[in-house]
């Protein structure tokens, strides 16, 4: 694997663990500030503009078919840590936390509306990311909590669900730390990143919300691991159809060819580096979340950049 820097342009600065940047039509980004809590628009000059207020912990987002924006939210379960300058997520403290919960969000309004806060008569825990196929519906990981005082961890899974509210299903148990989704520009496969495990799992679509099955230690569904430790966080899918994995100590973007092969490390100098999005266009300018050192920056990505089903 080589790794390199590529020249990143400062777009904004001074936000509170950016994360789940969208690229808007009219230019700007629209993303979430985990411990603002809030989701802002930075425009293009590098201003920036209150979205919403948050209760909880908002993380991954996404536009569905109806323009609005679709949130997962953790509940809050991290509390912030300064660490040397650095902004950095703490453990669990069960007293902020309001419960795990995929939101809309309407954009002109401002108004927060909950969608789902549990499937099948178990609460949702920590939401982390999110993905919609071209058919409206979204696939999304449940994070999970590490709860420090009771010795416990989540087992959580992989879930797909409409945008209107009516339907959710859970279509993959256990997965541990499930944090960045996509899909191939083709929509045939499902990737998934394991944040502590520092893997990427991918997962045949057989119909809208239906996995081809896999027996236990099916290697094939395995897409790439990652040496030493390297943690992984949310994920973008390149026009060549590479998962760009965003990656914590070793701070930068993974690119993973489709084949598992480690095509480079991009360094970007923030050990949280949790995200990159590309334009809505489908052009190759990406922006990239330094969470650690609360940071916009965009760049010129190597690779083809991919248009995302839904866009606003």
């Amino acid at each position: 694997m080589s790794s390199s820097s590529l020249e990143l342009t400062e777009v904004a600065s001074g936000l509170k663990f950016p994360e789940g940047p969208i690229a808007m039509n009219d230019g700007s980004v629209v993303l979430v500030e985990m411990f603002g809590p809030r989701i802002t628009r930075v425009h293009s000059d590098g201003a920036t503009e209150v979205v919403a207020e948050i209760d909880g912990g908002p993380n991954g987002a996404a536009i569905g078919p109806d323009g609005a924006l679709y949130l997962c939210n953790n509940g809050g379960c991290f509390t912030e840590i300064d660490f040397g300058g650095l902004c950095l997520p703490g453990p669990f403290d069960r007293s902020a936390y309001v419960g795990g919960r995929i939101q809309r969000v309407d954009l002109t309004s401002g108004e927060v509306t909950d969608l789902y806060t549990e499937c099948d008569g178990r609460a949702l825990r920590a939401p982390n990311d999110l993905v919609f196929d071209s058919h409206g519906g979204f696939y999304f990981t449940d994070h999970g909590i590490r709860d420090n005082e009771a010795r416990t961890s989540d087992l959580t899974g992989i879930y797909y669900a409409t945008a209107d509210g009516s339907s959710i299903s859970e279509i993959a148990f256990p997965v541990e730390s499930p944090n960045g989704i996509g899909l191939s520009p083709d929509g045939s496969m499902l990737y998934y990143a394991e944040t502590h495990n520092g893997r990427v799992f991918q997962r045949r679509i057989v119909a809208p919300g239906e996995l081809e099955p896999t027996a236990p230690g099916d290697t094939s569904s395995l897409l790439c691991g990652l040496p030493g430790l390297q943690l992984l966080d949310s994920l973008a899918v390149d026009g060549a159809g590479n998962v760009c994995v965003a990656t914590l100590v070793n701070g930068g973007v993974t690119v993973i060819a489709p084949s598992g092969e480690i095509l480079r490390h991009v360094d970007t100098g923030d050990l949280l580096t949790t995200n990159i999005c590309f334009a809505a266009d489908g052009s190759s300018t990406a922006w990239i979340t330094l969470s650690g050192t609360g940071r916009l920056v965009r760049t010129t990505w190597p690779y083809p950049g991919l248009r995302l089903a839904h866009t606003a």
